[in-house]
C-alpha cells in the first residue's frame, strides 16, 4: 500500500480539524467572543449588511422550488464521504474573530524548503508589509516567482499557509513570496490592494538579490486570494500605463485558483439553486465583500476598481489560469471572468471541474478530481514560466 506524504497527512489533517472547528465549534449557541477583539463591531456592522439590503429578492423562507434538486446529489462520489463529516452552517462575524485565533500549521521539516520572514516597507503612511520567502534553491539564479495572497474571505489568514507554500515553491521550483496583507474590516479597500502592489514592487526591486528572473514574476493565490491576485493585474496594469514604468512591477501570469472576483454573487445577483451550498455560501459571500468594501455588496456604492468583475477592460492583463468546481459559489463569476479575457485577446485557461465545490483539493487532496485539478494549475505554473514573458 502506498503511504501518504507527511505534506499530504498534514493537509488532510489540518484541513479537516480547521473545517470542523468553523462549523461545528463556532456553530455552538450561546457562543460568547473573548472580550478586546478590535474587528467584533465593524465584523457585526458587515454581518448586518449582508443580511438586507442587497440580499436577492424573491427569497420566501416558505416557497418550495419545484426543480428542487438536493446539494450533496451533485457531488463527485469520491468528495462525498469527507464533505458529509460537517455539518452546513453560515459564517458570522463570532466565526471571523475566533478564528483568527487559532494557531497557523507549523512549516513542513527539512528537507522542504524554509520560510524566512520578511518586513517590507509598506504603502505611503502605512505600516510595514509582511512577507513569507520560500526559496528552493538559493543559491541559483535566475528563478522565477510566484507572489502569492492567501485565502480566508478578505478578513482571514490561511491556517494552511506554510505547508502550501513550501509545497508550491518544491513543485514548480520557483520561489514564493506570500504577502500578509491587511484584513477587512479593519482596513478597506484599497488597503490590501496598496500591500500586494507594495510586495509586488518589492520582489521587482530585489530580483538580484533573491536571484530571480524579473521578466518571470507571476502572481496568485486561492479564493479570496485569487481575487487579490486578479485585482493586483489590473492596478499593476494600469499604473504601468499611467507611468510607462516597467520597475513598478511587470506580471507575466495569473494563477487564480477558485477566485472571488464579484461582490454582486449572492447579493444583487441570486445564486443559481444548485451551486454554493458548501464551504463557501451566498451570505458568507456578502459578509466578506460588505467587509472590504465598507458599503454594501452588489450596491451602486461599490467602487468599479475594487472588483475584478466589474473592471470595465480587461485587455492587456498578463495570461491567465481559472480552476473552479462547478457546484462552486464562484463558478459563474469565474466562468465570466474567464470569457472576458478570452474576448480581449488574453491568453487563457479554465477549468472546471464536475462535482467539485469550494476548497474540495484542500479538503480532499487525495481524490482523483483533487489531484487532477492540482496537476493542472501547477502544469500552468511551470509552463508559464518556462515560456511566458512579462507583460
Amino acid at each position: 500500500m502506498q503511504r501518504e506524504s507527511p505534506a499530504t497527512q498534514m493537509s488532510n489533517q489540518l484541513t479537516r480539524r480547521d473545517f470542523a472547528i468553523r462549523t461545528a465549534g463556532f456553530g455552538l449557541a450561546g457562543f460568547n467572543l473573548a472580550a478586546g477583539l478590535a474587528p467584533a463591531a465593524a465584523l457585526a456592522e458587515a454581518e448586518q449588511a449582508s443580511r438586507s439590503e442587497t440580499s436577492p429578492a424573491g427569497t420566501d423562507p416558505y416557497f418550495i422550488d419545484p426543480n428542487f434538486v438536493d446539494p450533496y446529489s451533485l457531488v463527485d462520489p469520491e468528495l462525498l464521504p469527507v464533505l458529509k463529516q460537517f455539518p452546513a452552517f453560515d459564517l458570522t462575524a463570532e466565526m471571523v474573530s475566533k478564528f483568527r485565533q487559532m494557531p497557523g500549521a507549523p512549516p513542513l521539516p527539512a528537507p522542504a524548503p524554509q520560510p524566512v520572514e520578511r518586513r517590507i516597507p509598506g504603502p505611503p503612511g502605512a505600516p510595514e508589509v509582511h512577507l513569507w520567502v520560500v526559496d528552493p534553491a538559493p543559491l541559483e539564479k535566475g528563478k522565477p516567482l510566484l507572489l502569492h495572497m492567501h485565502g480566508g474571505g478578505f478578513m482571514m489568514t490561511d491556517p494552511n499557509l506554510m505547508p502550501r507554500i513550501q509545497g508550491i515553491a518544491t513543485d514548480c521550483h520557483c520561489v514564493v513570496v506570500s504577502v500578509e496583507y491587511r484584513l477587512a474590516p479593519e482596513t478597506r479597500y484599497p488597503g490590501s490592494l496598496e500591500d500586494n502592489y507594495a510586495a509586488l514592487k518589492w520582489a521587482h526591486a530585489h530580483a538580484a538579490e533573491l536571484g530571480v528572473d524579473r521578466s518571470r514574476i507571476a502572481v496568485g493565490g486561492e479564493s479570496a486570494g485569487g481575487g487579490h491576485a486578479a485585482n493586483l493585474a489590473i492596478y499593476a496594469r494600469d499604473r504601468n500605463k499611467r507611468d510607462r514604468n516597467e520597475e513598478d512591477g511587470p506580471i507575466c501570469f495569473q494563477l487564480l485558483i477558485y477566485p472571488e472576483l464579484d461582490d454582486r454573487t449572492g447579493s444583487s445577483e441570486p445564486v443559481p439553486p444548485a451551486v454554493g451550498h458548501f464551504m463557501w455560501n451566498a451570505s458568507a459571500n456578502r459578509l466578506a465583500w460588505n467587509s472590504l468594501l465598507g458599503v454594501p455588496a452588489g450596491s451602486s456604492k461599490v467602487p468599479a476598481a475594487a472588483v475584478p468583475a466589474r473592471v470595465a477592460s480587461v485587455a492587456g492583463l498578463p495570461p491567465a489560469w481559472i480552476g473552479v468546481g462547478s457546484i462552486d459559489l464562484f463558478v459563474e463569476e469565474d466562468m465570466e471572468y474567464a470569457r472576458r479575457l478570452v474576448h480581449a485577446g488574453v491568453a487563457t485557461e479554465l477549468l472546471v471541474v464536475r462535482g467539485a465545490f469550494h476548497g474540495f483539493d484542500l479538503l480532499v487532496p487525495d481524490a482523483e478530481v483533487s489531484k487532477q485539478f492540482s496537476a493542472s494549475w501547477k502544469s500552468a505554473l511551470r509552463k508559464a514560466f518556462a515560456t511566458g514573458k512579462a507583460v
